[in-house]
């Protein structure tokens, strides 16, 4: 785990402040191998941390109806200094040996979209590997540059079970497409914006719905925002990032100082969009396609993502090198519109609330008023108390304030790496059938494998549709096979 923030030099603000893991999540130690690896539960949550050139492994048991969706988050340092490829990637297997889904979640161009998530899924379709009721194998593996490089990072594992389905409405819309145009400003309140202060990460982000939204983004800094999206509805975006007086004479050029994302409601990177950094005024924006059941069928990435009705998560991002020519922070705004009424979703056999997967009235208020509270989550995070400025108020990995908490946590991951370290040593070569062993060093930077399974299902991406790459990186439409 990267230590305590430095502190801050004169004249300059606070380092950002680390990821905040969920409330009551339990720590758990993942295996260099399939042998005696933990078990992951359905709607639990999980912290752990992962050290140079290693591979965990994790258990998981899977039945013949629930989607399964599996992710990780990892909190590498906030101060800077990694780089593109930097970050995780995850993958599921069947015990056999089967490769189910897999991707990779990155610090993207510039190195400070962090923290970096990555997500695999297993879903029930006909005629695809995969469907068995048994125990998987569920990897997250360190890559990229700093992949070798001193100090673990805090993960935070996620496991969502979304409920069979049974029939309803599962077929993807005709006509809803994506578009990077930044759409047209829009807001209540006679779209005077109103303050909101973005968490750390997907547990503490701020509510935010349809209205224009203030805060104030630090160079280095990642805020980040979720908005009830319901089945049929589409989410608008512009976030203008103000200039800044620059000093130190001449403008800079960084060419990917400003960077907003976006995630669904199972922390898979949806959409990813940059802009340079030169101390003027940036906007950029997106509209979604509207969230139906059936793009998990689709061909192409950013609409197939846009698969569930929940809480979706918006962050922006300023770059750590903006702070060796300015002084402060830039303003942000943030308009955002959620489009079109709730539209019948499909028919879940179990309860898709409790599961994460839907959007309730109270969801649509707390985000009407900016509450920045984040709804409880299964094995994760409670509302908190808020301040006059609707400030979070928290207790996370290294949460403003908390150094007893810090030191502690400090201590919990250095003796569970020692542990690790040298449980590791001794059963590095150990393998559990077919699945893949620990890395011995860096990863090489090679394509991140599709996310279909081999057998498509009828009436899914057909002979004309590429299947996207499961990446997490890259401006814009992901790469492509």
């Amino acid at each position: 785990m990267p230590g305590p923030p430095a502190a801050a030099a004169d004249g300059q603000a606070d380092p950002p402040s680390a990821y905040r893991t969920a409330e009551g999540a339990e720590r758990t130690e993942g295996t260099a191998s399939g042998t005696g690896a933990p078990e992951l539960k359905a709607r639990h949550q999980y912290t752990d941390a992962i050290g140079a050139g290693e591979t965990l492994f994790y258990r998981v048991r899977l039945d013949e109806e629930s989607n399964a969706h599996l992710s990780a988050v990892a909190a590498l340092p906030p101060a800077g200094g990694t780089a593109y490829g930097d970050g995780i990637e995850v993958t599921l297997r069947s015990a056999d040996g089967a490769r189910c889904d897999g991707m990779r979640g990155t610090a993207g161009p510039g190195g400070f979209g962090l923290p970096v998530a990555a997500t695999a899924s297993r879903l029930v379709r006909p005629n695809a590997s995969c469907q068995e009721a048994g125990e998987y194998l569920f990897t997250v593996e360190r890559i990229g540059d700093a992949a070798s490089g001193p100090g673990d990072w805090p993960l935070e594992i996620s496991f969502l079970a979304e409920p069979g389905v049974t029939g309803g409405a599962t077929e993807a819309p005709g006509g809803a497409g994506w578009s990077t145009e930044p759409p047209a400003a829009s807001g209540g309140a006679g779209g005077l914006p109103r303050k909101v202060r973005g968490g750390t990460g997907f547990n503490d982000a701020a509510a935010a719905g349809t209205g224009v939204w203030r805060d104030r983004l630090e160079p280095g800094e990642t805020l980040f925002y979720r908005i009830p999206v319901d089945w049929g509805q589409r989410l608008r975006v512009t976030a203008d990032v103000g200039g800044a007086e620059l000093t130190g004479g001449g403008a800079p050029h960084l060419g990917s100082g400003v960077l907003l994302r976006l995630h669904n409601t199972a922390r898979t990177p949806v959409h990813e969009q940059g802009a340079a950094f030169d101390g003027q005024p940036k906007r950029l924006g997106f509209s979604t396609a509207p969230a139906a059941f059936g793009h998990r069928f689709s061909g192409t990435a950013k609409v197939g993502e846009m698969r569930f009705a929940g809480w979706y998560h918006l962050s922006v991002a300023l770059t750590p090198e903006a702070a060796g020519h300015m002084e402060g922070g830039v303003n942000l705004t943030l308009r955002l519109a959620v489009e079109g009424e709730p539209q019948p979703g499909p028919a879940y056999d179990g309860d898709a609330a409790a599961a994460g997967f839907a959007v309730s009235d109270e969801d649509r208020e707390r985000a009407a008023e900016g509450r920045a509270t984040a709804p409880e989550q299964a094995g994760g995070v409670k509302d908190g108390e808020t301040d006059g400025d609707g400030a979070l108020r928290t207790v996370g990995i290294a949460g403003i304030g908390a150094g007893t908490v810090l030191l502690l946590g400090l201590a919990v991951w250095t003796l569970a790496a020692r542990r690790r370290t040298a449980g590791r040593a001794a059963g590095a070569t150990t393998t559990a059938g077919p699945a893949v062993t620990a890395a011995s060093g860096g990863t090489p930077h090679l394509p991140a494998p599709g996310r279909w399974p081999e057998h498509p299902l009828p009436g899914g991406p057909g002979p004309e549709s590429t299947p996207p790459e499961r990446h997490g990186g890259g401006y814009g439409e992901p790469p492509r096979h």
